[in-house]
Order: structure tokens, then sequence, then C-alpha cells
């Protein structure tokens, strides 16, 4: 089973990448929306770099698609399409609870002819930091959504002390949308990822997406 991976370069995506692998799995790509212009990524914020980067520690080549969210899907379907073509047959996800998200990585690669795999699915979401944290990978905090925090958990290293103070109600994978992470050291890495934090950047959703507020750390 040749696999690629839906990589946002965050903490579940790396763990799905790991117990993937650990289980046999042979991964052939890493896959990453970026905004329209190609210098961040959807969602996460992080420049080409450092995924290139991330790349390279894990040893597996990685492929960028520029896309808005209104073209997010067909341009995800083509990529699993053209994927598929070169003999992949599996979609490596890195959801955990979330019925939409496996409802929605199911179709995409239905009608792609893939697989879709979500090696975390159902598994108590706090066993999972746990298990990311004791085997050793590191993560800094990249983006945080303000209704649930603030611009000061912006570039906070993602260990135990964050997680002791988060506020009641901040889920501690962020799957709820509350936060997501960039993941610069672990044992799938050769070599840890070098960032240097710059500005907490503030960027406002347009009212079809719900007019909130995010804070980003720029990293370089």
């Amino acid at each position: 089973m040749s696999a690629l991976v839906s990589w946002s370069g965050g903490k579940d995506s790396c763990l799905a990448l790991w117990r993937a692998r650990q289980a046999g799995t042979e991964l052939a790509l890493l896959v990453t929306a970026m905004d329209e212009d190609g210098q961040r990524s959807r969602s996460h914020g992080v420049p080409p770099h450092l995924l290139e980067a991330q790349a390279a520690a894990l040893g597996l080549p990685l492929q960028f698609y520029p896309t808005s969210w209104q073209t997010y899907e067909a341009r995800f379907i083509a990529l699993l399409q053209a994927a598929r073509a070169r003999g992949i047959d599996e979609a490596v996800f890195g959801d955990i609870d979330l019925q939409p998200h496996r409802d929605w990585e199911e179709k995409v690669c239905a009608a792609a002819g893939l697989r879709a795999s979500l090696p975390l699915w159902g598994a108590a979401r706090r066993d999972l930091v746990d298990a990311f944290l004791a085997a050793g990978f590191r993560a800094i905090v990249v983006c945080v959504n303000g209704n649930y925090l603030g611009p000061e958990w912006c570039g906070r290293d993602f260990d135990a002390r964050f997680l002791a103070e988060l506020p009641d109600g901040v889920d501690a994978c962020g799957e709820n949308g509350e936060f997501h992470t960039f993941v610069v050291d672990g044992p799938a890495f050769s070599a840890p990822v070098a960032v240097q934090r710059g500005a907490v950047e503030t960027y406002v959703a347009p009212p079809e997406f719900g007019g909130t507020t995010y804070y980003f750390q720029r990293l370089a």
C-alpha cells in the first residue's frame, strides 16, 4: 500500500504519519494546501521553505497546491486523481473524531479511487497529545482562534506547561479549531527544523467565513 499524507505540518498530521509508518505503510508523498499566492499554508500560515525543511527531515517529497477555500475540494480531488495515476492508493489524514471531517475525506478519496486512512481515529484526544509529547515530538503554536485564546498564546512551545495553562473549554488537541501547531523535531525527523519566531500578526476572516479574528506566529 503506497500512501500520501495530507500534511499541515502540525502535530496531528505528524502523529498520523508516524503511526502509519510504524504500521508498515509505504509513504510516498506529503501534500500541503497553500493560500492563493503560495506564500503561506492554509490554516497554519507556515511559509513554504519551512514545510520543505520538514519534508526533507522526514525523508519525503512534498507537493504544494495553492487554493482558495472556494476551490479547495476540487483542487484536492484533482491532486488525488493525479496521485492515483502515479500508483498511490491511500491517503493518510490526522483527524481524530469529527465525523463530518471523515465523511469529507472519504468522499474526496472515493472520487479519486483512493482509500482514506485515519490512524488517530477514535482515540481519546488527551491520550494522543500525551503520546505525541512522550514520543519526543516538539512543536510550536503558530495560530490561535481569538474566540478562545489571545495573541500571547502564539509562538509558545506546545508542551506540558502550555496544556496545563489552557483555559477551561479549550481542547488539548485544538480539535475544535482553537489553535494550530508546527512540528520542529521528533522521532520521525532526521534532524530538527531550525525556526526563528517573528512577529505575531492579526487576521480577520471575511464575513462569509465567520469574521473570526486569528493570530499567527510568523516563523522564519
